[in-house]
């Protein structure tokens, strides 16, 4: 037989797109359209129904940057479509290769009930299977027109991210707006004709298979009569009977389809933007699972969901409906999909617990699976915490994105710190918006890692942020796949049922262990500085306002602020969004996030005001009561508990630092424990411990170095940062002002580029640690800044905070996987130790950092050096990325241990409070064991007056300790995250005794007597 296979194959294609698909509408008629285009921000329904109108044509220009333009579409079915199926075309100026990334549109009937959403791959709405001729038709359309911010050229700078700086030119044009008769049979042998094409092109060309389906296709097209399409499709249709027939192999990869919009709750569009994002997205959803039976869909975060409820309340009621069907299926179990890397140990705790209630509450839903496609790396943090929110599966996807290695599994257990697994997928299909294309459906099967011991995997279907969801095409697709020779077998089915089959046929699925380290989007760590430190600021806020207000409620009858904390807790989970706290987002989106943090510590600040007034009493003169949150003690003030100073202060201070000049230039700083030398140019040379006879700083070096590198990633500007920056260093040595101050510090201030820094180098009385205070007014531009501490020290790991303990990372680059993490995350400290002594570099709002070592030739010890990430200047999505004045606090500790970097990264970001006063204030509950941390102190969420305390053993060993409880203990239980009781506690009177693996987090509702 001669090959003809290409010629057969192009006719397809040709065929396809220029006869059969423009007859799946033969006829239309146009609509009268007229519009109203709102003032400023959206408008509520009622408005936009109610406002004037002006005729508008179609092709003519609409749409200022983030406007919102309401179009009625009015017109009358002809007689002579009577009976036929008849749908609205409604084309805002969409362009098909960018759903979710510019205009979209909710479609309201004239009561205001909505109907469905238009995104560009979804632009029709059904007017009626068998219309009645002369049937008067009135559509509102209320549109937006969100600019188009990441173009076919991606990651140009633009103003268009915020409405104060984008232009008020028009950015599309109405296209069509019709009514039009949809031929079913037509639609259906488009839908044969792409699912045959596409596998066929997936199969080998010497495999038997491909050139039957090459060979019925070919039947097919000789069936359509080009200038009746109508007319000949059924004929064509039959033609495909026997090779869509065919069933699958009993091999056959199963894949199970759940309808998806991956919807960021914020990126390249504000707030407010995706409010309405996610209306358009379930209005489309539950529209379609009313026509598909088969269909199910699947929406995490909780937030999106609580946003229809305040915003949309008639989508939401169809959401309601939809849930308590089993179709409309709420996963995740979070508040949001939030960055994992960040977000302190308390608020990853906080976003389960919100999000789980909210669904528990609103549906009586218990979500199992925690679902995290795209964001930017995983905690290692996160299996316990999965498991303690009472959640047993795990999804992601963005892994995927690795550039230098490739993960090894696609389901697999992953443990995390303490030991905890959880049962993990990671779809082979590569994508979080997958159409279930023939290519898609392929790779997923050449791709799929587990082939012989697992026969299944997951892929979450349909276009994502504010794209539309899933279409019809794509359930039509699946329907096809369902059991088709050569393809994996598709159905579309709960995320539950696809993990509970996994889990059956693959319940010794590998084992991963530590945290799922994406080698990609390193620069997230540092991005929008500004946005970290008010994340940062808020978390330690929330702690300190539960710790005091739970105090002074137990101690003086404060009224607990259950609501604000409540309602404070959610706006800080929602800004940890995994493009929001990582710095990915408009300008928009963060110069909201500034103001929002900044009426959140307002409040914050308030509710601990007031609760530490109740609890200091009256002040006489002189008195003044100190409060430490912290969770260790430190000046007279236990942990968490406050000590009566001033006038009656039983402590004298210790002997205040000195500062001398330094011979050769320079000064000298001392407080006894620490002697520390600073140079002419304002660079520390030495840091040098008396106690272990030990230099701190390595030979020949200096540090708190400001380094500046370039910095223009090949793409994905603020997120990524890649590993040549390093090739290029400008040391910041010039040094303008070197002074002591009256205080006893050292006053350092350098200027370079637009810029200029000030620095404060102090040794607190007491304390063998050096202080940093930095302030940095930056105005540079694609540039990196580090700030830098050589170490005489051999040390081949670093331990890195993360949420409830640290995490190993190498020094060393042996192989790929090590080298990879060129750039990681650290909390509040990071220490490096050889056997008996380290150091460690604690911070206040900082979370990149990197590690490197060298070996100095003259006397062949070793050079670690460890630099913190302070600032970046992308240009991309924001083009004014950090600029202005920034403040970080960071200290270098040495001589530390595990245990003394912990506390003092408490300390650093728990600065203790001085209100005036007469009463010391014992703490509410206290520790035994300094090792276990208590990471909450706060009343029970159900309004009952329980103590609940969350803690853990902070150092990877075991512990025992006693919990003390400051008040009449009745009784104690060991709670879920959610507060729930899973056990009981051993208490002996007011003591509870804790036995604590390494690592692991107890939650203990105390009932008071």
């Amino acid at each position: 037989m001669h090959n003809d296979r290409t010629v057969t194959e192009a006719r397809l294609k040709r065929v396809l797109d220029e006869r059969i698909r423009p007859a799946v509408y033969p006829q239309s008629v146009p609509l009268t359209v007229t519009v109203w285009h709102a003032p400023g921000e959206p408008v509520p329904v009622a408005e936009g129904l109610a406002a004037g109108r002006e005729p508008i044509e179609v092709g003519a220009p609409w749409g200022p940057p983030w406007g919102t333009s309401w179009f009625t579409v009015a017109g009358t079915v002809p007689e002579e479509w009577a009976g036929r199926t008849v749908e609205a075309l409604l084309d805002l100026g969409f362009d098909e290769n960018m759903p979710g990334f510019q205009c979209e549109g909710l479609v309201y009937r004239p009561d205001g009930s909505p109907v469905k959403g238009l995104n560009p791959r979804n632009q029709w709405v059904r007017i009626g299977e068998s219309v009645a001729g002369g049937e008067e038709v009135l559509l509102h359309i209320e549109a937006s027109s969100n600019p188009v911010i990441m173009d076919y050229h991606p990651f140009v700078p633009t103003e268009l991210g915020d409405r104060l700086t984008a232009d008020g030119a028009p950015r599309y044009r109405l296209a069509r707006m019709d009514l039009a008769v949809l031929d079913r049979v037509v639609w259906e042998l488009v839908q044969d004709l792409e699912v045959l094409g596409e596998l066929m092109a997936e199969l080998s060309v010497d495999s038997p298979r491909r050139w039957e389906i090459l060979r019925a296709v070919e039947r097919a097209l000789d069936a359509v009569d080009l200038q009746d399409v109508g007319g000949s499709a059924e004929r064509a249709r039959e033609q495909l009977t026997d090779v869509l027939s065919a069933p699958a192999h009993a091999s056959a990869h199963r894949i199970s389809a759940i309808g998806h919009a991956h919807i960021d709750s914020a990126w390249l569009w504000p707030l407010r933007e995706t409010v309405r994002k996610v209306a358009r997205t379930t209005a489309n959803v539950t529209a379609l699972l009313e026509d598909e039976p088969d269909f199910v869909y699947a929406m995490s975060q909780a937030q999106q969901f609580a946003w229809i409820k305040e915003h949309r309340p008639e989508v939401y009621a169809r959401v309601k409906k939809a849930v308590a069907e089993g179709r409309f299926v709420p996963v995740g179990g979070m508040w949001v999909e939030s960055d994992t890397n960040m977000p302190g140990s308390e608020a990853l705790a906080r976003q389960f617990v919100h999000g789980k209630r909210f669904f528990l509450e609103e549906f009586g839903i218990e979500t199992e699976e925690v679902w995290l496609p795209d964001t930017f790396g995983y905690s290692a943090a996160l299996p316990q915490l999965v498991r303690l929110a009472g959640a047993k599966w795990f999804l992601t996807q963005k892994i995927s994105w690795s550039q230098t290695n490739k993960f090894p599994h696609h389901t697999f257990w992953w443990e995390g710190l303490d030991g905890t697994r959880v049962f993990t997928h990671f779809p082979p299909i590569d994508t979080y918006n997958s159409r279930l294309s023939g290519q898609e459906v392929a790779h997923a099967v050449r791709n799929f890692q587990e082939k012989g011991g697992a026969t299944r995997s997951l892929a979450p279907t349909g276009w994502g942020d504010g794209g539309g969801g899933t279409t019809r095409e794509m359930v039509a697709r699946a329907k096809r796949l369902a059991d088709l020779e050569g393809s994996a077998r598709v159905v579309f089915e709960r995320p539950s049922a696809f993990f509970e089959k996994a889990h059956a046929e693959y319940g010794h699925a590998p084992v991963w262990v530590g945290e799922l380290y994406l080698e990609l989007h390193r620069a997230t760590l540092t991005s929008q500085a500004q946005t970290k430190q008010g994340n940062r600021r808020s978390e330690h806020l929330l702690r300190e306002a539960e710790l005091w207000a739970a105090t002074a409620a137990v101690r003086a009858g404060f009224r607990y602020p259950y609501e604000a904390l409540d309602r404070l807790w959610k706006t800080v989970l929602l800004h940890q969004f995994h493009d929001i706290l990582p710095g990915t987002s408009i300008a928009w989106v963060h110069r909201e996030a500034a103001a929002t943090y900044g009426a959140v510590t307002a409040e914050l600040e308030s509710i601990v005001g007031d609760a530490l007034a109740a609890l200091a009493g009256d002040a006489p003169a002189g008195g003044t009561v100190v409060f430490n949150a912290a969770p260790h003690g430190r000046g007279g003030a236990a942990a968490h508990g406050a000590a009566l100073v001033g006038s009656r202060d039983p402590d004298p201070d210790p002997d205040p630092p000195t500062v001398r000049a330094r011979e050769g230039g320079g000064f000298t700083l001392d407080n006894g424990l620490l002697r520390v030398e600073v140079d002419g140019r304002g660079l520390v040379v030495s840091v040098y411990d008396p106690e272990a006879d030990r230099e701190t700083i390595a030979p020949g070096t200096a540090a708190n170095l400001l380094q500046l590198h370039p910095d223009l990633p090949n793409m994905w500007d603020a997120w990524d940062v890649d590993h040549f920056y390093r090739n290029t260093v400008t040391d910041l040595t010039d040094v303008e002002t070197l002074e002591p101050t009256d205080e006893g510090a050292l006053r350092v201030v350098r200027a370079f580029g637009s810029s200029r820094v000030e620095q404060l180098l102090s040794l607190p009385p007491g304390e063998r640690r050096l202080d940093i205070e930095t302030e940095v007014d930056w105005h540079e531009t694609e540039k990196f800044l580090k700030a830098a501490f050589p170490l005489d020290l051999h040390a081949d790991r670093t331990a890195a905070e993360t949420q409830f303990g640290h995490l190993y990372r190498p020094t060393h680059t042996n192989t790929s996987w090590d080298a990879a993490k060129f750039e990681a995350c650290a909390h509040r400290f990071v220490h490096l130790e050889e056997p008996g002594w380290g150091v460690a570099v604690v911070n206040d709002s900082t979370y990149g950092y990197d590690v490197t070592r060298a070996v100095r030739e003259a006397d062949t010890g070793t050079t670690t050096t460890l630099r913190l990430s302070l600032l970046r200047a992308p240009r991309f999505p924001d083009p004014r990325t950090d600029q202005g004045i920034h403040r970080f606090r960071y200290a270098l500790v040495p001589g530390a241990s595990l245990g003394d970097a912990v506390r003092e990264g408490y300390r650093i970001n728990l600065p203790e409070r001085r209100v005036p006063g007469s009463a010391g204030v014992e703490p509410l509950v206290s520790v035994s064991d300094d090792a276990v941390v208590i990471s909450a102190i706060k009343l029970a969420d159900d309004g009952s007056g329980d103590v609940v305390v969350r803690l853990y053993e902070s150092l990877g060993g075991r512990a025992r300790a006693r919990l003390e409880a400051g008040f009449p203990l009745g009784s104690a239980s060991v709670c879920d995250l959610l507060e729930r009781p899973v056990a009981g506690a051993t208490t002996d009177g007011d003591t509870v005794a804790l036995s604590l693996r390494p690592f692991e987090i107890v939650t203990l509702r105390l009932a008071r007597r």
